[in-house]
């Protein structure tokens, strides 16, 4: 198995070995892994163009690793756990064996249905057992998982089956989710209709049992298919840099961007976070609250667990239903150890009053984490006093879709904690704060551009059909370093804190969504002239989303307008990039050379408008005190 730190001095070691000799460092976490053919060189790099490689020729399959390998050991031991959104429904477990058992079978319907290395199979479907088990059997075979997130809208998902494209969509007919129930394959079939002309077969998983339309020719029910199947299938040999999946996140510019990570690094270094981040134990439940349609339920609820052996726990439901105690239920039912959600979830499970925390006992808990953003201090205390009651170290985890595994953070209970801070580079990751023009900064007590200067083994190899995009997008601001888009501050004992995006991105509940793709949907509406959508302060979602809107009429009906202006975004992404605040405007500040000054838009929608700075070099200067009379917050 794979290194397990336990002391500050063994980090410190570690940490050491790890920057001085990085190929030796990740060749020795790499041997502790089923290899069919050991790799023959451990790393070859460069970032200008970019181009980075790990563990060459090693030939495997990563299903292997987190299926095969554990059969032995711990073939009777829960792999996965389930908690349905219904409180009153059954909890599922899923064994090691029978994991295997399922993944085998559902990897031979995906053959028999044409489906075969290298080829893209898209997800949308809910947090069911099946979403797991399928993506496992994708990488069985080799085909290359895609999935979407499913609070995506239609669109936002046609779009991405056809950067991808996609030869099949798996999906259920409806999904649960808190009191709602979500046509799931209504809108695929939305997608479909929108020139998805790869896709050849569309998998639906019978979740609900409600009634959906079908098409005889493309649409295939999951138990028909996958009932009947051998519950055996040979794993295809996977090079360590073939592709294993595609994800896709929001840029600065409208189109979304395929993340590509590949099979060998990405298996080494998600298994060796998860075993450190969070000191897992054998006979440990963990438990991670994300939706395995982002990179954290990618990473640590899928790989990196199973890789590393443990009882990994899959949630269907929201955090409040039925009720804000839903969490600490289902925490004292499975005697949760270890337990990693969002700032955004914690916030709005604290507005609910410490009561619903304090019905269950909560003393099985190990270590607390959160992911997604940085965590405000107020919300760390609560969750560290309420939630773990002091006893359950609590670790800020700063990590990115790019990256493929947690990057800054602290280890629990091995290395020091500080409120509102990720703290320190994992083992391997080299950090380094860049000044305006580049210049690394050296000295602490400093704020700069984060960047790394070195490859880390889970790193994303390019944008999916756009090399190009991935240079210039994470290798073109800075001489051979990655630049991760966000600032952050690093205190005088080496500690890190991640301040947030320093480019056109706004973090929404700890899902990052661009105000390109906000105001390109907007801007959809037949009334809209113009957009500016920018970012401020909310309570509950750590950014909201403030949008100043210029009309071709005047607004008469503004609830009315500003419902249409949420549907057309609703409908062309999806209802978690709604903006929250609308502010009609009869224009927007801009340079002469026609750029918006978003800089100003940002301090109105923050409710600071004392220092806007010299706005007399704009081309409208007047335009700013209407804008200012008119702000919503």
């Amino acid at each position: 198995m794979t290194l397990q730190i336990k002391s500050f001095e063994e980090y410190k070691a570690a940490y050491e070995r790890s920057v001085q000799d990085p190929e030796g460092f990740w060749a020795e976490q790499a041997s502790s892994f089923y290899w069919k053919e050991k790799w023959d060189t451990t790393l070859e790099w460069e970032f200008k163009s970019p181009s980075v490689k790990w563990f060459l020729n090693g030939k495997f399959n990563i299903t292997e690793n987190c299926l095969d390998r554990h059969l032995e050991s711990r073939g009777d031991q829960v792999a996965i756990l389930w908690e349905a959104n219904d409180p009153n429904a059954p909890a599922k477990s899923y064994t090691y064996k029978q994991l295997y058992i399922e993944v085998c079978k559902v990897a031979n319907a995906l053959k028999a249905n044409g489906i075969g290395k290298g080829d893209r199979v898209c997800f949308y479907m809910p947090m069911v057992p099946e979403l797991a088990i399928a993506v496992l059997a994708c990488a069985r075979i080799g085909a290359v998982h895609s999935v979407v997130f499913a609070g995506f809208s239609a669109t936002a998902l046609a779009d991405r089956i056809k950067d991808a494209t996609c030869k099949m969509v798996i999906c259920s007919d409806y999904n649960n989710r808190g009191a709602k129930n979500i046509p799931v394959k209504a809108i695929v079939d939305d997608a479909l209709s929108q020139g998805c002309d790869s896709i050849e077969t569309v998998l639906v998983h019978r979740n609900t049992g409600g009634d959906v339309n079908w098409q005889e020719n493309i649409d295939k029910w999951w138990h028909e298919e996958v009932d009947g199947q051998n519950p055996y299938c040979p794993a295809e040999v996977m090079d360590s840099e073939d592709m294993l999946f595609i994800l896709y996140t929001s840029g600065s510019t409208g189109k979304p961007k395929g993340v590509v990570h590949t099979c060998g690094g990405y298996m080494i270094y998600t298994c060796f976070s998860f075993r450190n981040v969070f000191q897992y134990q054998e006979g440990d439940v963990y438990w991670c609250t994300a939706d395995i349609g982002w990179i954290t339920g990618h990473s640590y609820i899928v790989y990196g667990p199973l890789l590393a052996g443990a009882t990994t726990m899959m949630f269907e439901g929201i955090p409040t239903y039925p009720d804000a105690g839903r969490f600490w239920e289902i925490c004292e039912k499975h005697k949760v150890n270890q337990f990693y959600t969002a700032p955004t979830a914690i916030r709005a499970l604290m507005a609910h009053g410490n009561e619903y925390v304090n019905k269950y006992d909560l003393s099985s808990i190990k270590v607390l984490g959160t992911v997604g953003e940085p965590i405000n201090a107020e919300a760390w205390h609560w969750y560290n006093e309420v939630v773990g009651k002091g006893n359950a170290p609590i670790v800020d985890t700063w990590w990115q879709t790019e990256t493929g595994g947690i990057m800054i953070t602290s280890l629990a209970g091995v290395t020091p904690t500080k409120p509102t801070y990720a703290t320190l580079p994992m083992p391997g990751i080299q950090p380094c704060l860049v000044d305006g023009d580049g210049n690394e900064i050296t000295e602490n007590d400093v704020e700069g551009y984060l960047c790394v200067k070195f490859p880390w083994p889970s790193m994303l190899r390019t944008t999916y059909g756009d090399h190009e995009r991935c240079r210039q997008t994470y290798f073109s601001s800075f001489t051979d370093k990655y630049f991760t888009g966000d600032g952050a501050r690093r205190d005088e004992n080496g500690m890190y804190r991640i301040i947030g995006r320093v480019d056109d991105v706004i973090n929404v509940s700890g899902h990052r969504m661009g105000t390109a793709e906000v105001e390109n949907a907007i801007n959809q509406h037949p009334g809209v002239v113009e957009s500016a959508v920018v970012g401020y302060p909310h309570d509950i979602k750590g950014q909201g989303i403030y949008a100043y809107i210029i009309t071709a009429d005047e607004v008469n009906d503004e609830d009315g307008f500003t419902k249409e202006i949420r549907d057309v975004v609703t409908r062309e992404i999806g209802p978690i990039a709604k903006p929250d605040l609308i502010q009609y405007v009869p224009g927007l500040p801009k340079t002469r050379s026609g750029k918006i000054m978003r800089r100003i838009l940002r301090k109105i929608a923050s409710g600071d408008t004392s220092n806007l700075g010299d706005v007399s070099t704009l081309l409208n200067p007047d335009v700013v005190e209407s804008i200012k009379e008119g702000a919503k917050v």
